[in-house]
């Protein structure tokens, strides 16, 4: 028997196996494609995370954009501390608000005079969070409900108390228990191009009724609006679409019968 030789292939083997099982595997995963030896770097963290910030704020400027509800103004319906998702492509195409429309829109020159003057950096910091659903919204963006387009008469009340547009009694069943119609009286007309909205809780809205006398009367610009609040996106427990009401559907366009 050739003892020398088995000799010679131990030694082969204990010197191939002398760093031990780690440094086996180790020496494997560093032969297998794809395979990295390490997590993800800080730089590369950095990029993805700006990446996402960025997408995440080009989709909020065209697509859709979480909208924070800072007041009572629209219960039921939405409450405080919502997060609506605003379709801002609702409007984009030919397309126009609707009586019953949920819309998000700058007040600026209708609910507010003049955008208040403030740091810059800021106001861009608190901009991206506002876009991000993450602050509250600025002092010249609101939500509120459409209840008259160009055109439209609208009156509050008649002689049941309730809102009627067009010479037709609304049945406004979003509007928040306890609450009347409109304890300011009103018959306007709607000018072309603008918008009549009112809050649905009344009592704790301020809306196109508490600028009638003022420097374009609280209507609002078709071109100041900025997307359909469509649905409840936070927090969880609210998860829903924004359902259309059909309290408008009997009323008649501008100059129909009942105009």
């Amino acid at each position: 028997m050739d003892t020398e030789a088995q000799h010679t292939e131990r030694g082969r083997s204990s010197a191939s196996g002398t760093e031990g099982p780690g440094a086996e595997e180790g020496s494997r995963s560093a032969r297998i494609p794809g395979v990295a030896p390490t997590g993800l770097s800080l730089r590369r963290a950095g990029l993805l995370g700006v990446g996402c910030g960025v997408f995440l704020l080009l989709l909020s400027h065209f697509v859709v954009q979480p909208f924070l509800i800072p007041s009572t103004s629209m219960e039921p319906a939405l409450e405080v501390g919502d997060r609506v998702l605003v379709n801002k492509l609702a409007y984009r195409f030919g397309s126009e608000p609707r009586r019953g429309d949920v819309v998000v829109f700058d007040g600026t020159g209708s609910f507010v005079r003049e955008a208040p003057e403030g740091n810059a950096v800021a106001g861009l910091v608190q901009g991206a969070a506002a876009a991000l659903g993450l602050a509250e919204p600025d002092e010249t963006d609101f939500v509120k409900r459409v209840v008259g387009v160009g055109g439209d008469r609208v009156v509050c009340c008649d002689k049941e108390g309730r809102l009627e547009v067009n010479g037709v009694q609304v049945e406004e069943r979003y509007v928040h228990f306890g609450d009347a119609p409109s304890r300011v009286p009103f018959d306007i007309v709607v000018p072309e191009g603008t918008l009549f909205v009112l809050g649905d809780h009344r009592s704790a809205s301020r809306d196109s009724r508490d600028h009638l006398g003022e420097p374009g009367g609280g209507m609002v610009p078709l071109d100041k609006v900025v997307g359909r609040a469509d649905w409840i996106g936070w927090p969880a427990g609210r998860w829903s679409a924004l359902e259309r009401t059909a309290a408008f559907d009997r009323v008649p366009g501008p100059g129909g019968p009942h105009g």
